[in-house]
């Protein structure tokens, strides 16, 4: 038997079903879609409509429930602290140490 090597999925591939991303991220499907309305995320849709994420999609969502369930930001104060630790990541920045656990790295909001 020949084993092929599979290439790795990339950050960007819609792969994930609402209700498979919403397992991972333990949350319900309906919040996801609050996510959506609010411009945080933007699932790829497939002719039919459906949504599918990306692990990129997922790494964003769960840096915002980290932020919004331990530091107690709401969604836009989260989506700020995002967009400022990446720049403080781009310029070489020390972040405040109660941040460091949070990886914006792949996050684009």
């Amino acid at each position: 038997m020949v084993s092929v090597a599979q290439a790795p999925v990339g950050l960007d591939k819609p792969i994930y079903t609402i209700s498979v991303a919403s397992e991972i991220l333990e949350t319900h499907p309906r919040t996801l879609m609050m996510y959506e309305h609010l411009n945080l995320i933007v699932p790829h849709r497939t002719s039919t409509n459906r949504r599918r994420y990306s692990q990129r999609d997922i790494l964003a969502l769960q840096a915002i429930q980290r932020l919004t369930r331990q530091h107690g930001l709401n969604l836009n104060g989260a989506r700020y602290v995002i967009q400022c630790l990446r720049l403080l990541d781009e310029h070489d920045i020390e972040r405040p140490t109660h941040l460091d656990g949070i990886d914006v790295s792949e996050v684009h909001l």
